[in-house]
């Protein structure tokens, strides 16, 4: 295998281990912003209820069809006279915890870093196609043509969920209030 050949297949894996990586620590960090927000509150879906761990429940309070989430809210004569109030929220009017409707990476901040990693992997596999155009050598070809279609296989499966699903980006609409 030519040098040029071992370089352009070397820099062509570490941009799509790179856009892999991206996207993963993106999708973990979103995770983990969910759980904080919602640290010790249970979520049940039967009834598209919170349960704070006083017991008291959140029931929805308002959708916002821009960002495409629900609002829970509890009662807020129950939250004024909870004994754990103060670690819990400064409102007057209840706790309020609110639920992404859309799962990862429909958010606006998934939506970037999922575009990110795919313009990374496209360009990995321009690297492949540019080092395939350039040798001659029958190895060569064979494990850069390998490695262009490992990178088709890659963008095809970041790019499936952006095809499929709204990108969630403000059309004018105003949230909708349930009460």
């Amino acid at each position: 295998m030519s040098a040029e050949a071992l370089l352009a297949a070397g820099y062509a894996c570490a941009l799509t281990a790179f856009a892999l990586v991206l996207e993963w620590l993106s999708a973990h960090t979103h995770r983990r912003s969910l759980r904080y927000r919602t640290a010790g509150f249970e979520y049940r879906p039967g009834h598209d209820v919170w349960v704070c761990p006083e017991g008291e429940h959140l029931w929805p309070h308002e959708f916002d069809h821009e960002r495409r989430i629900m609002r829970y809210r509890a009662r807020a004569h129950v939250c004024n006279a909870c004994p754990v109030k103060e670690r819990c929220t400064d409102s007057e009017e209840g706790r309020e915890v609110s639920r992404p409707l859309d799962p990862w990476p429909h958010s606006e901040a998934g939506r970037f870093h999922r575009v990110v990693a795919v313009t990374l992997v496209v360009l990995a596999g321009l690297v492949l196609a540019v080092g395939m155009a350039r040798s001659r050598a029958a190895a060569d070809l064979a494990v850069l043509g390998a490695l262009l279609a490992l990178c088709a296989l890659a963008v095809r499966l970041l790019v499936r969920d952006l095809r499929h699903h709204p990108s969630n980006f403000p059309d004018g609409t105003r949230a909708l209030d349930l009460y």
